[in-house]
């Protein structure tokens, strides 16, 4: 059996999803230490992801410590991961999702629905941005960045009205009873990934990669190679109003796809695809057609 250490980010959601692989791990006999680390993406709160570098600001110390020897695995949210991985890298393992869908939280309306005309709600994604434009454009929608806690804290200040999280990181940390409302795929589109997490190892380490074989969830793993594919063949980074949700039914993938204009609040264009997938090579085919479609119709 090995001995393995998790790189991981210091906020109380990325320590839970690490100890989550840390007790799956030492569960088949491995030994397993962390070490927490404070990434770019977590020391700039000022401005909003698509204005210093995109999510890839999250994994970039955790990809270091991984060359450099002192851990031999990092655990991500795979939203938050590159839909390209650097030379010498690779995504080895995608477990079973939590739920995929966008949250809705406040502390005076249960649903969007209920919100006053030029309410304020905060998030920090610009595919919630031209989703929530699409559903009420009425609203002030302003940047909100921090970890969960302090996107929670934000809005219990006062400072907004309501705010949109992923349902995931909350049921994760138990704070499901924040959850007023959750936005369903036909009202929201979530991003690729969402919900799920991968783990990045170095690509000359078959070792630890056969570490992590029993922990994928092949079904979550089809499903987000399809809809990083849509992103990838969009040049899909978080500057990318893009949103892709697959769900699999029997061999059948079903996939969408979203993409909104921030500068005409309001347009979205979405496409489906589906189609029997039994490899991640076929699940990604599906989000790349998936793509030609959404630039057919208009996207960018």
């Amino acid at each position: 059996m090995g001995t393995f250490t998790i790189a991981t980010r210091e906020s109380r959601l990325a320590l839970w999803q690490a100890e989550h692989v840390k007790a799956r791990l030492a569960a088949h006999g491995h030994e397993v230490s962390l070490l927490g680390m404070t990434t770019r993406g977590d020391q700039i709160l000022d401005r909003s992801l698509s204005k210093v570098g995109g999510k890839g600001l999250f994994v970039k110390e955790l990809e270091v410590a991984l060359e450099e020897g002192r851990a031999d695995l990092a655990v991500h949210s795979l939203k938050d991961v590159p839909m390209d991985l650097p030379e010498g890298f690779a995504l080895a393992c995608v477990m079973e999702r939590e739920d995929p869908r966008d949250a809705f939280v406040s502390n005076r309306y249960q649903q969007l629905q209920d919100l006053p005309q030029g309410a304020l709600v905060g998030t920090s994604s610009l595919r919630r941005v031209v989703l929530l434009q699409a559903l009420r454009p009425d609203l002030r929608i302003e940047p909100l960045r921090g970890n969960l806690d302090t996107r929670l804290r934000k809005l219990d200040e006062g400072g907004y009205d309501a705010i949109v999280l992923a349902a995931a990181g909350l049921k994760r940390l138990g704070l499901e009873s924040r959850i007023r409302a959750v936005f369903e795929p036909s009202e929201m589109l979530p991003a690729a990934g969402q919900g799920a997490l991968g783990i990045e190892v170095r690509a000359d380490h078959a070792a630890v990669a056969q570490a992590l074989s029993p922990l994928a969830h092949q079904v979550t793993w089809l499903a987000v190679a399809a809809e990083r594919a849509v992103s990838r063949a969009m040049g899909g980074s978080c500057s990318m109003p893009l949103a892709a949700h697959a769900t699999l039914r029997g061999e059948v993938l079903q996939l969408r796809g979203a993409w909104g204009d921030p500068d005409q609040p309001g347009r979205l264009v979405r496409a489906e695809a589906s189609g029997a997938v039994g490899s991640l090579e076929e699940a990604a085919a599906l989000g790349t057609r998936l793509a030609e479609e959404l630039r057919a119709g208009g996207a960018r």
